[in-house]
């Protein structure tokens, strides 16, 4: 790794400790500076801005979230494509309290997107990731059938609008938010119906 590279990654490391500790509305660029013991110049220099560098670090995290939901959806070699899906939701819940403060920061970011374009242009970019690397586990579960890209994308936006939406209910009321199961179970009973008709 070259020092560019290090003193960059030492950034990231600093912003998402300070995601962590503060949230991404308290965080000031002189913490994000401390944390990775690095000076103000270093953040716009390698980033361009304290923001870009606040949404590099929650990408970062998210995608080492993703990847961890993905070890635990593949544990089990021989399961189906829905008992794969069930245990990443599963996983999903257990490691809730883990990334607690990252989703936190990432709720605090789209809020203030709401006030800035290139905030909001670089959460959609976050997301854009996101359904790229959802669609490439949900290709992998499926590897038996093929999966169309525009399918692909299309059912990792939604297991993505699944997830935000049990994500909100688990920092509103984490006892009564519905389990991995519970989740199945309801796929279950409701689809059927659907595209009965």
């Amino acid at each position: 790794m070259s020092p560019r590279e290090n003193h960059r990654e030492r950034l990231l490391r600093g912003a998402l400790a300070c995601l962590r500790e503060k949230g991404y509305a308290h965080t000031t660029a002189r913490d994000i500076a401390a944390a990775s013991e690095s000076n103000l110049g270093s953040i716009g220099y390698h980033f361009g801005s304290k923001e870009a560098l606040m949404n590099e670090a929650i990408r970062q995290g998210s995608a080492e979230w993703i990847e961890q939901l993905g070890r635990i959806a593949f544990s089990d070699h021989g399961a189906t494509p829905i008992e794969h899906l069930q245990a990443a939701w599963r996983g999903l819940a257990d490691t809730f309290d883990e990334h607690r403060p990252l989703i936190l920061a990432f709720m605090e970011a789209l809020v203030q997107a709401q006030r800035s374009e290139e905030l909001r242009n670089q959460l959609g970019d976050l997301y854009e990731a996101g359904r790229a690397a959802v669609g490439r586990i949900l290709e992998r579960a499926v590897r038996e059938a093929e999966l169309a890209d525009e399918h692909a994308r299309a059912c990792a936006s939604f297991l993505i609008a699944v997830c935000d939406g049990l994500l909100v209910q688990w920092f509103v009321d984490p006892e009564r938010a519905p389990t991995g199961e519970e989740l199945i179970a309801g796929l279950k009973a409701v689809l059927p119906v659907a595209f009965a008709r």
